[in-house]
Parts: C-alpha cells; structure tokens; sequence
C-alpha cells in the first residue's frame, strides 16, 4: 500500500471517529427534545384543547377572526361586483365621453391602418423589403391587423386610466383635510362634498362634481358612494367609501375618522415614494435589457446591412423574429411584475 492511501485511510478513519464523538455526546440530548416536543404536541392535542376550548379569551379571539374574515370576504365580493371589465366602464375610468360605439370604430379603422402598412411595406416598399415572400405576408398582415385592432387602442385606455388614477391619488388626500376642516366648522357633509367639486381641479373635481349632482338628484349617500368607487376603482376611494357608510349607518367623529385616513393616505404615498427610489436601480436595469436587443439590431444594420436584412427577407427569418418578439414580450412581463410593488 502506498504513502498516499495510507494517508487517505487514517484521515478517513479520524473523520468517523471524530463523527462517532459526536454523535455520542449529542445524540441523547436531541432524543430528550423530540421526546419533550412529543409530550408537549400531546399536551396540547388532549388538555390543551380543552383549556382553550374553555378559556373565553380564545373563544372571542376566535369569534373576531372569524367576523375579520367574513368582512374581508364581503368586501371583496362588493369590489368585484362594482368593477366590471366592459369598455364602456374602462372608458368612464380612463375620463373618455365617448360612446362605446366610437372606440369600437377607431379600433378598426386603427387595424386596417396597421395591416394596410405592413402590406404595402412588403409589396410598394424600399427594395430591402420588397423580398418578403407571399408565405409569410400574409401572417404578418393577420398580426399588424390584430395589434391594431385590439392591442394598441386598450394600451391607450390602460395609459390613460393610471395617468388619471395617479392625479387623483396625488389629490385626494388634500380633498379629505378640506372635509375635515368643513365638518369641523360646523359644515354639512354634502356641502363640504360640493367645496370639493367647485375648488378641486380635474380630474378629482369631475368625480366629487358628478357624486353631488347625483345626490342632488336623490340618490342616496351610499349609492353614490359606490358609483364614485365604481368611476375611480382606486384602493384610497375604496377606504373613503368605507368611512363614509359606516359613518352614516353607525354615526361617530367623522372628523377624527377622515383626519387618520388622511395620514394613512400621505403615508402610503410616501411609502410608494421610496419604493419607487429603491426600485430605481433595478427598472433601469431592466431598461437596459429591453433596449440590448433593438440597440444590437440597429448596429449591426449599420455595420452589415445584408447579414441582418436576412431576418426580413426570408420566411425563417420572420419565424425568428416573431419568436424573439414573443420572448421578448415575456421576459417585459416578467421583469415588469418583478420591479413593480403595490400597496
């Protein structure tokens, strides 16, 4: 037997014999904490229930968790209920007087623009592009046609809508101090709700405008409520809505009320300040990923225009680029929910 070995063995036997020592001085300590977690799991299971079961402490903390839970679920049952997916209310979240007719119409006319280009780039275009085959024109037509129709116009309506929704977060808070002041003044409630829409600047002056004309009208404080909520699906509106029905059903100091769902509402728009800061570093990273593609694309047609015209020019060539468009898709999806936080 060799030096070598003869080392290798003798550390290998000092390695179980040190292993052994151990197991030895530690195993009857861990026998004695699984034997004490046993009793205790019984103790818990036989006389521990019973005790709980007969301690009135649990049985009301087990009564409130049970009415928490049962809140939360009616309450998200009236979310769902007051917020329909239709064009027709996406139209009113988005500030859009349009008839639902009339973004049907442009959606059309926006795809046959669509498709109408993508065609006449393949057969009236530049010489580059005039070699696309008749194989894949035609699937290429379909998606422009397809974009047009149904992606871009609900893109616009999507932007739009958060961009209104951001206005209204960034002044609702200052619309409530002016019901806390008004109601600590001696102001009804409705005619504090009528200040608002009167002084408040658009687009939150339009929502309290239209919840006063209809109580004007004789809808009462809770439906109106709700169709403001229903206008502006906003989780601030939602916690205002809440306040002002159980405020109207129960009574109570509605200044007092108003006053900490403004604090909490400046809080979490400072909290999603500094997560918008902190997350700063990681969307400009993703930015980067997203435009290495296109920016590698556009060097490369500078440098060699006939190597990457072949993507253009040869059915493969689409088959390639429709994939990497769906990958690309993708991957901004995934890195999109990866750097966005609600709260």
């Amino acid at each position: 037997m060799g030096g070598g070995m003869l080392i290798y063995l003798v550390g290998g036997l000092a390695f179980l014999a040190l292993a052994g020592v151990g197991f030895a001085f530690t195993g009857g300590s861990n026998d004695a904490a699984v034997k004490r977690a046993r009793q205790i799991k019984e103790g818990k299971g036989g006389k521990g229930r019973v005790a709980e079961a007969n301690d009135p402490n649990s049985q009301r903390r087990r009564q409130t968790q049970q009415m928490l839970k049962k809140l939360r679920q009616q309450d998200e049952a009236r979310r769902k209920s007051l917020m329909p997916q239709d064009i027709k209310a996406k139209l009113v979240q988005a500030g859009l007087d349009i008839p639902t007719e009339m973004f049907w119409v442009f959606s059309a006319v926006l795809g046959v623009l669509f498709a109408a280009l993508t065609f006449l780039s393949g057969a009236d275009g530049p010489p580059a592009m005039m070699g696309i085959e008749l194989k894949s024109r035609p699937a290429m037509v379909v998606m422009a046609a397809f974009a047009g129709f149904l992606g871009v116009p609900r893109w616009l309506l999507g932007f739009l809508t958060k961009a209104r929704q951001k206005k209204m977060t960034a002044q609702f808070a200052d619309a409530i101090d002016v019901i806390v002041r008004g109601v600590k003044s001696g102001l009804p409630l409705t005619e504090c709700l009528r200040i608002i829409a009167v002084e408040s600047p658009a687009p939150l002056g339009q929502e309290f405008k239209y919840m006063t004309d209809n109580i004007q009208m004789g809808m009462t404080m809770e439906r109106a409520l709700q169709q403001f909520y229903k206008r502006v699906p906003l989780p601030e509106v939602n916690f205002f809505v809440i306040v002002l029905t159980i405020q109207s059903k129960s009574g109570g100091n509605l200044s007092e009320a108003l006053g900490n769902l403004s604090s909490v509402i400046r809080q979490r728009k400072m909290m999603r300040e500094k997560i918008k800061a902190m997350s700063s570093e990681a969307k400009a990273s993703a930015g980067i990923i997203i435009a290495l593609p296109f920016a590698v694309s556009i060097m490369v047609y500078l440098t060699t225009p006939s190597y990457i015209m072949e993507l253009f020019l040869k059915p493969t060539g689409h088959l390639i680029l429709f994939m990497g468009a769906a990958l690309m898709f993708t991957g901004i999806t995934v890195m999109r929910r990866m750097i966005n936080f609600d709260i």
